[in-house]
């Protein structure tokens, strides 16, 4: 038996990495929707933060199904 460590190594990398990414993402929607309810309870305008949080749960979910997507195909 033969490990390909050059392999195992760039499939630990890009996992990480995406791994680091996707709850970076993940945190700016829930900042985001922090922001939306400060705003809302200051009498401001919320839309910019809401949008943004929706568009980050949505590059998640496309991440995820991407992810599937690969591991299915």
């Amino acid at each position: 038996m033969d490990i390909d460590w050059a392999a195992l190594g760039s499939v630990f990398g890009v996992g990480l990495v995406t791994t680091v990414a996707l709850v970076g993402l993940f945190t700016l929607g829930l900042v985001g929707l922090s922001r939306q309810e400060q705003a809302s309870a200051q009498g401001g305008s919320a839309a910019l933060a809401r949008t943004g949080a929706y568009a980050c749960f949505a590059l998640c979910a496309a991440a995820v199904a991407y992810g599937i997507y690969l591991i299915v195909a």
